[in-house]
């Protein structure tokens, strides 16, 4: 069951990077009224490049690469002596709610505008907070792997 929720995740973040994550009435860094994960980093990398390569690791190749990481374990195709990595690739992915609620803060702290949160910030908080408790579940699972037999023992 685990494994299978885990390879939805798969199809979930996309989904939650096209989708809305807030709705801005005014917005100086982003101009839109409607803001998704994509949209917002096709904003920042027309204005700050190292800020767009930083939100782009973190919000799209750390969570999935956690999760083909995480799903290659369970279907033992990847040692589980990965895992402590893979679930580190988990906590850097989560970086990125802590960025778009910095921007909801700041944007609300100076007064600049309406801004109201959507669907899409729950959905992509859901899937990151999904898989990192996936991971820490798979972490807790014992060792399931098959014992090689030592052969040079084994010759009597």
């Amino acid at each position: 069951m685990i494994r299978w929720l885990n390879l939805a995740l798969l199809i979930a973040y996309p989904v939650a990077w096209f989708a809305p994550l807030l709705r801005a009435g005014l917005l100086p860094l982003f101009g839109l009224s409607e803001i998704s994960v994509i949209s917002g980093l096709q904003s920042l990398w027309g204005t700050d490049i190292f800020l767009a390569l930083l939100v782009t690791v973190f919000a799209l190749f750390a969570p999935m690469l956690k999760t083909l990481g995480l799903a290659l374990v369970q279907f033992h195709l990847l040692d589980r002596r990965a895992l402590p990595a893979i679930n580190l690739l988990g906590k850097f992915a989560m970086a990125d709610i802590f960025l778009v609620a910095l921007y909801i803060t700041l944007s609300k702290g100076i007064g600049v505008g309406r801004i109201e949160t959507a669907w899409g910030l729950y959905l992509f908080t859901a899937c990151i907070l999904t898989s990192i408790l996936l991971g820490a579940l798979e972490s807790k699972k014992p060792d399931a792997s098959p014992e090689i037999p030592d052969l040079e023992t084994d010759r009597s």
